[in-house]
């Protein structure tokens, strides 16, 4: 193998090495790179067109929801942050701190945001002074540094992010119940409709839930390695922090109330479930819905025919772009066609058209999927619907493979043996019943590392107790006690 070759391929196994397959898919597709500071990376354009995508259609059903975009200072003064006493002590090691501005030291530090709760809630404090203010829905795409991160991923843990934070007030605790399930609702559809990977729905328990929140609801992903991804949570804030920021409004009577909030928050993230669910030890796999590039047509000549393969090339690609497909047209003369396989195939596209002499002669083109190499011939007056249609069943292929992982690997367990055990052959998540105590969780975090990601929901109405086990499954599944709540245990990112 030529030392091009070599450089082109992947070289670690996701299956026995998923961390370095990992780190090398996202640098050899030309995602991302390292940065300079340790825990941060530098997101390359095909990166940052992944996190487009998301933002596209996640913007424009907060928008159809009443959701206004907003833009808040990335510095918080360090006497916000104290208002909500909660805050602070459940960010204080990840916050970084500026205490200079220039050569003069500041009189009050600046904390570089971990979230703009604190930041936020005064102006809406300001800007509602009416039940007809309400409900007030905003919502911020930038970034936040958590500082504390360790053992860094790109996309998946690094200091700084990028994300989406959504902040509302309601009048009532109904209208924000309303919106975390919305929210939530939008999550599950980003997650399962544009990035073909399916997600369970629950809360965390309460220790885990976001500081000063009432309730966090969370939408959790299963990776091929058995670990779970925390996809996007949506948090009921009671009034606490309606309360700490004094966010009130005058009801129909004139008389003053308190409101209550929500807020919400899908990061880059999801562009880490996405590498690690679908791609493969070829390189990246990428469902069209999020493809930079969905089809490449790639000619195939020798010298006599290169004009006529490349002029019916040319055609096609005209027609697909026409009719809305993000297309690439591969002429490059100093490349030869394997090479060009192999590198399409690592960048993650879709869809390969493969274009030769015969293909020309017969007026067809050969269709070869990315995720399995499957082909197929369509007539050239049939293209573009042809195209549809195979875009559609390659979305169809990555989003099944994700759903048999996800329904193979939820396991029930009934003691910490059976626990620990299920989690340390298999992965993926074990359910169990709860009794509740935190303690039980560090029992077994203690000994492998997992923790519980998700608890079930009841309903849709702030119910959020979870399932009953079975009356012959009542006790806890670490500790014995009695338990009317369900835990799922899992390794997580």
């Amino acid at each position: 193998m030529s030392d091009e070759s070599q450089e082109l391929g992947i070289t670690e196994s996701k299956s026995h090495k998923p961390g370095e397959w990992y780190a090398e898919v996202v640098q050899k597709a030309n995602l991302a790179d390292y940065a300079p500071m340790g825990g941060f990376i530098v997101t390359k354009p095909r990166g940052y067109a992944l996190w487009e995508a998301i933002q596209d259609s996640l913007d424009g059903w907060f928008k159809e929801t009443g959701v206004d975009n907003v833009y808040f200072p990335m510095f918080i003064p360090e006497s916000y942050l104290e208002r909500e006493k909660d805050i602070v002590e459940g960010f204080d090691p990840e916050v970084a701190w500026v205490t200079q501005g220039g050569h003069e030291e500041l009189e009050e530090r600046l904390a570089v945001r971990p979230t703009s709760e604190s930041i936020i809630a005064p102006f809406m404090a300001e800007w509602t002074r009416s039940h007809r203010d309400l409900p007030m829905r905003l919502n911020q795409w930038c970034s936040v540094v958590r500082w504390e991160a360790t053992e860094t991923k790109p996309f998946f843990r690094t200091k700084e992010f990028m994300w989406q934070e959504g902040h509302t007030a309601h009048a009532s605790n109904a209208g924000a119940w309303e919106e975390v399930w919305t929210r939530l609702g939008q999550y599950e559809r980003v997650y399962e409709d544009v990035l073909a990977i399916p997600v369970l729905r629950g809360k965390k328990p309460e220790h885990d839930k976001f500081p000063g929140a009432d309730t966090t609801t969370t939408v959790e992903a299963l990776m091929p390695d058995g670990k779970s991804v925390q996809g996007a949570t949506s948090h009921n804030l009671g009034q606490s922090f309606a309360e700490a920021f004094d966010i009130t409004f005058a009801d129909e009577d004139e008389a003053e109330q308190t409101a209550y909030t929500t807020s919400w928050g899908l990061s880059w993230r999801a562009i880490g479930a996405l590498i690690m669910t679908h791609s493969d030890d070829q390189g990246l796999v990428l469902p069209p819905t999020v493809a930079p590039t969905q089809v490449v047509i790639v000619p195939i000549w020798q010298e006599d025919t290169k004009d006529d393969v490349l002029e019916y090339s040319e055609e096609i690609a005209e027609d697909l772009e026409d009719a809305g497909f993000r297309v690439e047209l591969d002429d490059r003369d100093e490349r030869n066609p394997g090479f060009k396989f192999n590198e399409h195939e690592l960048n993650g596209i879709p869809l390969r058209l493969e274009i030769g002499p015969h293909e020309v002669d017969d007026g067809e083109a050969t269709l070869v999927h990315r995720p399995d190499n499957e082909q197929s011939v369509a007539e050239r007056d049939e293209i573009v619907d042809a195209v549809d249609e195979h875009l559609d069943e390659i979305y169809d292929k990555l989003y099944e493979a994700a759903e048999e992982n996800l329904e193979e690997n939820v396991r029930e367990a009934y003691s910490p043996e059976e626990i620990l055990g299920t989690i340390g052959k298999h992965g993926g998540y074990v359910k169990t019943a709860w009794c509740g105590d935190e303690a039980c969780e560090e029992a077994i975090k203690e000994k492998i590392a997992a923790e519980i990601v998700m608890q079930p929901l009841a309903d849709e109405g702030g119910e959020t107790a979870g399932e009953v086990p079975e009356p012959d499954r009542d006790e806890c599944g670490v500790c014995g006690d009695p338990a009317d709540e369900i835990a799922y245990f899992a390794k997580s990112y």
